[in-house]
């Protein structure tokens, strides 16, 4: 009677210990490109990814303009760029619906550590300006995605220019 009782009590175990997935949890994200060359955000299980206001995509219109460069080492926002997250931030205080991420960027110099902590400051700046600006605190989240994600492969100054930057994307797009 041991000999059936230890095995059935460690299967119980097992089973006991595995997890299954939660189903309000989100899926990742999955880019998509369709025949037309564009890249389209879809999620599992939400197959039909939010379509963003004409304004949002609009090349005319400000708010089409989503990236916010940063001086070497700096992570105050230039005021040539200050217009720019007024607008994003009127569109977010009029539409409540919407959540934007901000991911800060850094150019590849300087340690994994130190970049992912510049690219927080810089994330952080942009948020702070929307919220200050009538954007919600609950709308806007910032990471940092350091040196990871560079627009700009090269390796002078120009490509670094590029590099250092603060993304803003809206939900549908992330």
């Amino acid at each position: 009677m041991k000999r059936l009782a230890i095995p059935a009590l460690l299967a119980l175990l097992i089973v006991g210990c595995s997890s299954t997935p939660d189903a309000d949890q989100a899926a990742a994200p999955v880019d998509s490109r369709g025949n037309d060359g564009k890249v389209a955000t879809v999620t599992a299980g939400n197959m039909d990814s939010r379509k963003l206001p004409p304004e949002l995509t609009d090349p005319k219109n400000i708010l089409s303009k989503r990236s916010i460069y940063f001086d070497y080492d700096k992570f105050d926002i230039k005021p040539e760029y200050r217009d720019l997250v007024a607008a994003h931030a009127k569109f977010l205080t009029g539409h409540r619906q919407f959540k934007m991420l901000i991911q800060g960027n850094t150019d590849e110099r300087g340690s994994r550590e130190y970049n992912l902590a510049l690219g927080q400051k810089r994330a952080d700046a942009i948020k702070k300006q929307l919220v200050l600006l009538g954007a919600r605190e609950d709308q806007v989240e910032s990471v940092s995605l350091g040196e990871e994600k560079p627009k700009n492969p090269g390796q002078n100054d120009a490509a670094w220019a590029e590099n250092r930057r603060g993304d803003m994307l809206y939900s549908g797009e992330f």
